[in-house]
């Protein structure tokens, strides 16, 4: 670990073309870990730092959860016992163990329980853990046991590798098993894919309470399915998490099926919502909710006259409305630098930027979006 630590800031492979062998070394092992640790420097920063752990390999390591997500999470339950039925890397374990003082953590693969027993022991202070090498699913048949909380991320990857959406394609499938979870913990808290079909998985999973569009950095990171033994309507919250602040869009279904909202041609700003309140198909009630109109029913572009304070959003100051052609653009942006961002329009971004010869970058944006009368239209804007 101290060759590790000694290394830390150096290029892996360079390191290998270097240091060929040193004995009592396996130094194709401590440049993975250097590599991992490196990769981890802004997923899990404390845990990059902690010089007593040891990092798994770069699948375990792409998949597991940031802190940032993890803390999250921890605010979500509290209780006594909690069991993770999909350990892992271990980092959600840690982060909602924060709020449990009994812990099962169980993963079927042999090196992640190998890295648990070393890592775990020393990040959950004075908490009772247990660690169980067996398939998550086949615990829970064969317990008499019942917990406070169950949480499950289901492996997002196939036999071929390929990337995986859908609840009932994944391992473990917790649409097969809702009846086994359910009757083990009254509290169930499921991470899946940013990818995955909000409406379908509230569908196959029948009594979820709460789902949690998660977004850092306006960047959908991921959905968490909640099911807490309410029986209460489903809400959906679209969280934004950007540094130490953080903004949460309520919504339910209904509220979104019956929203009216008003709608006009862009005015003195344009509003784009976060990632997360789009993911979660919040298109009409946040108009309404916001005093926003929209620019069409398919173009989630809104606008107003009046500055939208606190909105969850990236607010634009329109400039004025541009020619879409060669000659208006390069007399505008002679460097061809500007942002690009199109919203049903028939051209894409990438398009329209190689359409004109335009790359990111300036000050200025241009938002290209079709309106309420069908037509299309390119607006020069200011972020504000």
């Amino acid at each position: 670990m101290q060759f590790v630590q000694d290394h830390f800031n150096e290029d892996p492979a360079q390191l290998l073309l270097r240091h060929k062998e040193i004995p009592g070394l396996d130094i194709k092992a401590a440049a993975r870990q250097i590599a991992m640790r490196q990769k981890s420097r802004q997923k899990l920063p404390s845990w990059s730092a902690n010089p007593s752990l040891i990092f798994p390999p770069a699948l375990s390591m792409e998949q597991c959860s940031s802190e940032v997500t993890a803390r999250y999470k921890s605010s979500l339950f509290h209780g006594n016992t909690l069991a993770d039925l999909t350990g892992g890397f271990g980092v959600d374990t840690v982060y909602l163990g924060e709020n449990f003082t009994q812990l099962t953590y169980i993963e079927q693969q042999d090196e992640l329980v190998e890295l648990a027993r070393h890592n775990l022991p020393q990040l959950l202070n004075n908490r009772q853990l247990r660690i169980i090498h067996q398939d998550g699913i086949a615990f829970l048949q064969q317990t008499r046991e019942k917990f406070d909380l169950l949480f499950v991320d289901p492996a997002r990857r196939g036999k071929g590798n390929q990337k995986l959406y859908r609840l009932q394609d994944l391992e473990p499938d917790v649409v097969e098993n809702w009846t086994l979870l359910q009757k083990k913990s009254a509290n169930i808290l499921i991470k899946a894919s940013p990818m995955l079909d909000i409406s379908m998985a509230s569908r196959e999973l029948p009594g979820i309470s709460e789902i949690h569009v998660l977004s850092v950095k306006n960047e959908v990171r991921e959905l968490l399915l909640v099911h807490n033994g309410s029986h209460q309507p489903l809400k959906i919250m679209a969280v934004e998490i950007n540094g130490q602040d953080q903004s949460v869009f309520s919504f339910s279904p209904e509220e979104e099926l019956n929203a009216a909202p008003a709608f006009s041609f862009p005015q003195k700003y344009l509003v784009i919502p976060y990632a997360g309140i789009l993911k979660a198909g919040a298109f009409k009630s946040f108009a309404v909710r916001q005093g926003l109109a929209k620019l069409h029913p398919h173009t989630h572009v809104y606008t107003t006259d009046q500055f939208p304070e606190a909105v969850p959003g990236r607010v634009f100051e329109v400039l004025e409305e541009i020619k879409a052609d060669r000659k208006s653009i390069k007399k505008l942006y002679p460097e061809g630098l500007v942002h690009v961002i199109s919203r049903n329009h028939p051209l894409k971004a990438d398009a329209f930027k190689k359409k004109f010869r335009l790359r990111d970058g300036g000050d200025e944006f241009l938002l290209a979006v079709r309106l309420m009368n069908e037509k299309t239209g390119v607006w020069r804007c200011r972020l504000v």
